[in-house]
């Protein structure tokens, strides 16, 4: 047992977030928090690592158990390089001994930088590689031996190459046995089916809080609709006992009699029951704001078509000579790592920028573009939530209707006793709803959402999909969850971020075309064996300290290597080709070439390191 919390419960302000749940972390656990926006989850996290004290309850853990939190965001201070910001969290004496220089190289090492980005200013770095330094951070004050990694929505704000590493951060072993345990909040689907070895909703649809079921986010769904449909029948079967003693009681019922008076109390009971499950039934049902997005209703072929266009900053490409047509039923999903120039293409594709070359043709009239940004747009903290939602009356005009404002806050899961809330106390997953509510009353062709997934909880997110597959206009999406993507992008365009792109057909060839990309980067990066010597010149001069077997290893190396890396670029090749990207056989066998060609590079590099300190 690595962590138990016992009976714990938390009120915020006058609302109760949760009471009397009970939680224990066992060695091996990865453990997925989710639940609707507000129901603590994240409050749940801190009382885990033990940063915030729940009102009731204790927090038993082992003193010999070592744990670390990774916040959701993480302040760097202007100045400080990324090696310091993770020395600065090395402790003097750590119980390997280790001295805090070797702890950071380590935790450095193990989360991915590379010794020339140790310098690299830590404020200045990107989403993704900033969870790396929070990752390494927290290593490192625990001397890279954490027994439970606590970490609050780690997959925000992180693109699919960030997603894939923490995938394997979260899931590597040592020695056979997981390398630690782990509890995370996070909404993103497909990192739980991929991660989680168990998964724990908060919500008022079940008793005592929670619903804790075993296994990956697939089985928990169905676990959980089993639930719901139980609770559903044993409504139906209560509420019949309900009726049929309100009949008896309908009938005079005097209660004077012993026999009576339990059967009086008994049905006080069951009416009593009938109620908490109606209302359980009633979370389990109503959990995610309703959206709708409201269009023109223009039935046009070409809303936006893009000839040929290039954008570059300087000598940084960001893509070239890209065609593109949107039009009504069109979803075109955007993907690349942080930077690669998702955002301007949809300044270029929008008219906010101008393409360096090529053209771009919009229907007639100009076609009505609402835009949901990753940079939201910021309200005064001390504005009240109405004011928010609706900022000219206490009242909006939604699709011909007018609706008063406490109307509208419940269609985004707000209570009444809300409205006077400032939004500078809001949830991130509060704020995103408000910035939902108001572009829908904006009627569009074209809705631009640049990672409209960040802070949303899962209901909210798939009544997002289903608006959207709804939605008869044109879409452009760029997001990193990936479940999103396979349900509604019917393209996607891919950027590199040095200036090239592909336009796929599928989310799985997108990622293919990703992978070949990073691949063939990190190839190029890898320096290349000398070969100023023969091999007979080196066995002459060779010192006696290798082995027959050996030196007769260390003297083929170089030749082996360099046959690797041929292997990698006549692979790269294959992958750079048109014709095997639009052929799905074919691309899996140049992958898998790929991969293995970089595999045995690595081991033979990994070898002839080893040769050479042999030799001394």
């Amino acid at each position: 047992m690595l962590l138990h919390a016992r009976n714990i419960s938390k009120t915020h302000s006058v609302r109760t977030l949760f009471e009397g749940i009970s939680i224990r972390v066992d060695q091996g656990d990865r453990i997925g928090v989710i639940g609707p926006n507000g129901a603590g989850k994240s409050t749940l996290l801190k009382i885990l690592a033990q940063q915030d004290p729940p009102d009731t309850g204790e927090i038993v853990t082992p003193s010999a158990v070592s744990s670390v939190y990774i916040p959701q965001v993480d302040i760097f201070d202007e100045g400080v390089n990324v090696f310091d910001a993770v020395l600065s969290k090395a402790p003097e004496h750590a119980a390997n001994h280790l001295d805090p220089e070797t702890i950071t190289e380590i935790a450095l090492s193990r989360v991915g930088f590379e010794k020339d980005q140790w310098t690299m200013q830590a404020a200045t770095l990107s989403g993704g590689w900033r969870k790396r330094l929070s990752s390494a951070c927290a290593l490192s004050s625990c001397g890279n031996e954490p027994d439970l990694v606590l970490l609050d929505e780690p997959t925000n704000h992180l693109d699919l190459a960030g997603i894939a590493w923490l995938e394997e951060f979260l899931t590597q072993r040592i020695g056979g046995q997981a390398a630690y345990a782990s509890v995370f909040v996070t909404h993103d689907r497909r990192f739980l089916e991929q991660v989680a070895t168990r998964i724990i909703e908060l919500s008022d649809a079940y008793p005592g809080g929670l619903l804790s079921v075993d296994g990956n986010y697939t089985e928990f769904i169905r676990r959980r609709a089993e639930f719901i449909d139980g609770q559903a029948k044993a409504v139906q079967s209560l509420a019949n006992e309900v009726r049929r003693d309100n009949v008896w009681l309908g009938r005079g019922a005097q209660g004077r009699q012993t026999k009576q008076k339990k059967q009086i109390d008994a049905s006080a009971d069951r009416r009593a029951e009938l109620n908490e499950l109606k209302a359980r039934n009633e979370a389990a049902t109503n959990t995610g704001a309703l959206v709708e997005f409201s269009s023109t209703d223009r039935q046009t072929k070409k809303l936006i078509a893009a000839t040929e266009i290039s954008k570059a900053y300087g000598d940084n490409k960001l893509f070239t000579k890209l065609d593109l047509v949107l039009g009504v039923g069109d979803c075109v999903g955007l993907l690349g790592a942080n930077g690669s120039g998702k955002t301007t293409l949809i300044k270029v594709l929008t008219g906010e920028l101008e393409p360096d070359e090529g053209s771009i043709q919009y229907s007639e009239p100009m076609p009505k573009v609402v835009i949901f940004s990753q940079h939201r747009k910021d309200f005064p903290s001390n504005m009240p939530l109405s004011e928010a939602l609706c900022p000219v009356s206490d009242r909006v005009e939604f699709r011909g209707r007018t609706m008063h404002v406490k109307s509208w806050a419940r269609r985004f899961m707000f209570r009444d006793d809300q409205l006077a809330q400032p939004v500078g106390s809001l949830s991130g997953g509060e704020l995103a709803r408000v910035h939902i509510a108001r572009i829908m009353l904006e009627a569009a062709d074209v809705l631009v959402l640049d990672e409209p997934t960040n802070d949303l909880d899962i209901p909210t997110l798939e009544l997002l999909e289903e608006s959207l597959s709804d939605f008869p206009g044109a879409v452009i999406l760029v997001t990193h969850d990936r479940i999103m993507l396979e349900k509604l992008a019917t393209r996607i365009v891919v950027l590199d971020g040095t200036g090239e792109q592909q336009i796929c057909p599928s989310l799985d060839q997108a990622i293919r075309v990703l992978n070949a990309q990073s691949a063939q980067q990190e190839a190029a990066s890898q320096p290349k064996p000398k070969a100023e010597k023969t091999g007979k010149t080196r066995a002459a001069n060779q010192p006696k300290k290798l082995s027959y077997k050996d030196q007769r290893e260390y003297d083929s190396i170089e030749e082996n290597i360099m046959e690797a890396d041929g292997q990698i670029e006549t692979a790269q090749a294959a992958l750079a080709d048109p014709k095997v990207l639009a052929d799905h056989e074919k691309m899996t066998k140049a992958c898998k070439a790929l991969d293995e060609a970089q595999a045995e590079s690595a081991r033979l590099y990994a070898r002839w390191d080893e040769l050479e300190s042999m030799r001394g």
